[in-house]
């Protein structure tokens, strides 16, 4: 049985409530801040500077209203909101509605005011295209792309391990994406892991979920929140330290690993049962060496790709772009490996009616 270490060094604090929401609205009930306007109607930019730059979201005004779309039904839950799956009444087109609610701080409120307007002139392969957002009574509801054949997560639960060569095909998809966040649009994700690694039936892999709704939940202050937002976080985010985009490439390590070897990476030993508490998991990912790939299982290319993610020392892990062209990502590139065909086998995604 090892000793437990004492865990006054971890830094958990709950952020608490700094400035109402209403502060923020106008007689209309519109949601204003600085040159963003949000409400019913969608998100228009005030600011010729803003709007010079998104030429597209004044486009989308012309088409979007909430009252233009059907609800079909309920496809995911979660402590940030639910997720519709919802038509548009004249085109027919699928989307996928996130209701969020407002109640956050107020640094967290700017961040996210942010990145709602870099997530709607986002033109990304590899990143879920938001194509408006409205604001009516304390929610912001994003308009997403449907991917229909749900997450990473509902792939992992049906198969339990991906192969190698759809690992390499997945994680360049992903870190594509990344290299976009991080390189063109100067965006940190905050929150990768399973459930936000989006899939469709043509076997693509786009990243949802940057920034906008893991803060939204993370400023609710809820105890299941904290949990599945540290899972994947990097050690230096969890023992309160600076981050940048490198905390973002640990987190995908954890998740490619976990794909490999079917659990996740953090877990109790042979003598113990059961998964990590809370706070033994904050304290195995601070303090204890980090997981890796077992050589006896995986190629060389393979285990050295996880180990250049799951550095303790952010300064080791390699970035987006180095990891492109690392031999595991290139081991595989010539050859004719299709993820649709994996994924089209599969049960489609679990449903809330």
């Amino acid at each position: 049985m090892k000793t437990k270490k004492p865990l006054g060094q971890l830094k958990l604090a709950v952020p608490s409530q700094e400035k109402p929401v209403t502060d923020y609205l106008t007689a209309s009930g519109t949601f204003q801040d600085g040159d963003l306007l949000l409400n019913r109607q969608g998100m228009r930019l005030i600011s010729e500077e803003s709007s010079s730059q998104t030429p597209d979201v004044k486009d989308m005004e012309l088409q979007f209203t909430m009252e233009d779309f059907e609800i079909v039904k309920v496809i995911g839950k979660g402590s940030g909101g639910v997720v519709q799956l919802v038509r548009h009444k004249f085109l027919g087109t699928l989307f996928a509605l996130k209701g969020i609610q407002m109640n956050i701080q107020e640094t967290v409120r700017k961040q996210i005011v942010q990145e709602i307007k870099i997530n709607q002139a986002s033109l990304c392969p590899h990143v879920v295209v938001c194509y408006h957002s409205f604001y009516h009574n304390g929610f912001i509801s994003l308009v997403l792309e449907y991917m229909d054949r749900g997450s990473l997560a509902d792939i992992i639960r049906q198969v339990k391990t991906v192969l190698e060569p759809y690992l390499a095909v997945l994680c360049k998809q992903v870190l594509n994406g990344l290299v976009y966040l991080h390189h063109e649009r100067r965006v940190i994700h905050r929150d990768i892991k399973p459930s936000n690694l989006l899939v469709n039936h043509k076997g693509e892999v786009k990243i949802s979920d940057f920034g906008v709704s893991a803060m939204l939940a993370s400023s609710m202050g809820q105890r299941d929140t904290f949990v599945g937002t540290y899972n994947y976080m990097a050690p230096e985010r969890i023992s309160g330290g600076s981050y940048d985009f490198k905390s973002d490439i640990w987190s995908l390590g954890l998740v490619i690993l976990e794909c490999a070897i079917g659990s996740f990476p953090y877990r109790q030993t042979e003598n113990e049962e059961g998964p990590l508490s809370f706070y033994e998991l904050l304290e195995s990912i601070v303090e204890e060496p980090p997981p890796s790939a077992p050589s006896d299982q995986f190629s060389p290319e393979f285990c050295s790709f996880i180990s250049s993610c799951i550095q303790k020392d952010p300064q080791q892990r390699m970035s987006s772009l180095e990891l492109l062209n690392h031999p595991f990502i290139k081991k595989f590139e010539d050859k004719d490996i299709d993820l649709g065909i994996l994924v089209s086998s599969l049960d489609p995604p679990i449903n809330f009616e």
